[in-house]
């Protein structure tokens, strides 16, 4: 069958296959109307797909890197070729996400696979320096089996493709579970995959009760997750029961600082972007600013005039600002909003849904000023269109502040001081650091948090390494007998004299 976003169904490469489970209604949350419909996995149809999956494996583990390597560029290839119209409709259907967002994200997926296509064939093994004369010692690696991705619904596609396109190119067979949220867009998505070997992909849509199945399969060895912290932790806890390898990227509350030396048109503009970007639903969104006094007055009034020029909207029409994904993500963020004013915040701009929006789950971009460390909306993620002004006196102490926080994923700051740009990437406590640019990743380099933010990276030489396995290989090939061995030589012992070890 082809696939409907009508008709529940999961996919198998390359095959979609209709769904027994009953039928759950997905909503636009912008219009509130039905977008199509989805199922949870049966334990059936989970089975099918594990099945499948280890069947491919068993042969796509054995494929030398150059054939694996063809594979996954043919995955690269279908998409920089195919038309995902539809895919990002469904996207912003589905999570509200605006339109170019959409498009791009599905889109330009293809470097991923070809990235680590050409780092799996370069990099498999190490050669270390001897430990004996005539000895070959290296580690090699090696693939773990099954891996499961647990998707978010925020960048569903692009994350997506950063684990799969790594566990594959380590020789891994993959079974996907895509957010309730984004589970069409995910689906529609899997043609491109149709190259591969038979079972090698696998997309089984539902909740909580699917990812807790998958992981505790005997049949699944490593696991990638990104979502919220404490979904993070149960998924941690559950690999741990089972001692089973995991990824997990778990959201943060970044800061972002304001230097007294920021170039603050430059700033400005950046801040809206890092704290307004897919109406903040971004894990690395800047959450919490820290302004230094100096300057905090004119950052604000730059800050707020280009903020209150974003266009609020269904994400198919001309807009930035989208719908939060759901009723209850927008009644997060009210309560956060609504407990730092009534504790003496300000909203400069926004704190309210917006007149002309009253159907669906839209909250105008807001900024809050006289906030303090105390609050709530500093010390839980907010996940939504919020920036939350701190006034600081000095550099130290927005850095000081900045890192009290459970959560290190990311932290950003604005200056033109060199030695403030060195001293943030070394006092900032985030797995990653932008100076001057925000939200940007690279292919090469780790993707991951710190403290509560998360465990393990995705992408570059660390994203390749979760999803394979070590083995130590020590190779004498002169076999002789070595002087170590049993039984040991009596000048080895200690004299006694005769006498019994009491």
């Amino acid at each position: 069958m082809e696939f409907s976003p009508d008709r529940p169904a999961f996919f198998v490469n390359p095959d979609y296959r209709p769904m027994a489970g009953g039928q759950k209604p997905v909503i636009d949350p912008a219009t509130l109307e039905t977008v199509g419909a989805i199922a949870s996995a049966s334990d059936g149809e989970i089975d099918a797909a594990l099945t499948a999956a280890t069947r491919a494996q068993a042969a796509w583990k054995k494929l030398d890197a150059k054939s694996r390597a063809k594979h996954l560029h043919a995955v690269a290839n279908a998409i920089e070729a195919a038309d995902f119209t539809r895919c990002a409709e469904l996207m912003v259907r589905e999570m509200g996400k605006p339109y170019p967002e959409a498009i791009g994200e599905i889109a330009n997926c293809a470097p991923i696979f070809r990235y680590y296509a050409e780092m799996a064939r370069d990099e498999a093994g190490k050669v270390a320096g001897t430990t004996q004369a005539g000895s070959f010692q290296y580690a090699r690696y090696e693939p773990y089996g099954v891996s499961v991705h647990i998707m978010p619904y925020n960048f569903p596609i692009l994350l997506m493709c950063w684990t799969v396109a790594a566990s594959l190119a380590a020789g891994n067979a993959c079974v996907i579970k895509p957010a309730e949220a984004t589970t069409l867009s995910t689906l529609d998505y899997m043609t491109v995959f149709r190259s591969l070997p038979e079972g090698l992909v696998s997309c089984l849509p539902g909740g909580a009760a699917t990812a807790q199945a998958l992981i505790a399969s005997d049949r699944t060895h490593a696991v990638a997750f990104t979502g919220s912290v404490a979904a993070g932790k149960a998924v941690a806890v559950a690999c741990a029961e089972r001692m089973k390898p995991c990824v997990i990227e778990a959201g943060g509350s970044d800061p972002l600082i304001i230097s007294q030396h920021a170039p603050l048109d430059v700033a400005a503009a950046g801040s809206v972007t890092a704290a307004f970007h897919l109406t903040g639903q971004v894990c690395t969104s800047a959450e919490r600013f820290f302004v230094v006094d100096a300057v905090h007055d004119r950052f604000v009034d730059l800050f707020a005039a280009k903020t209150q020029a974003l266009r609020i909207g269904n994400g198919l029409d001309r807009t930035e600002i989208g719908p939060l994904v759901s009723e209850a993500a927008r009644a997060k963020v009210m309560r956060l909003v609504d407990d730092a004013v009534r504790n003496g915040a300000r909203a400069v701009t926004g704190g309210r849904i917006p007149p002309a929006h009253n159907t669906g789950w839209f909250y105008e971009p807001t900024i809050l000023t006289g906030v303090t460390p105390d609050m709530a909306i500093v010390r839980e993620e907010c996940f939504g269109p919020v920036a939350a002004i701190c006034r600081v006196k000095d550099f130290d102490e927005a850095i000081r502040l900045a890192n009290d926080s459970p959560f290190g994923l990311g932290a950003s700051v604005f200056t033109t001081d060199l030695a403030e740009a060195h001293e943030a990437a070394e006092r900032l406590e985030a797995g990653m650091v932008w100076v001057n640019n925000p939200l940007i990743d690279n292919d090469a380099l780790p993707f991951g948090g710190w403290k509560a933010s998360g465990l393990g990276r995705e992408l570059g030489r660390q994203g390749l390494d979760a999803f394979r396995r070590s083995k130590m290989v020590i190779i004498d090939h002169k076999p002789e007998i070595q002087g170590w061995w049993y039984p040991y030589p009596d000048s080895w012992f200690r004299d006694t004299g005769g006498r019994k070890h009491v």
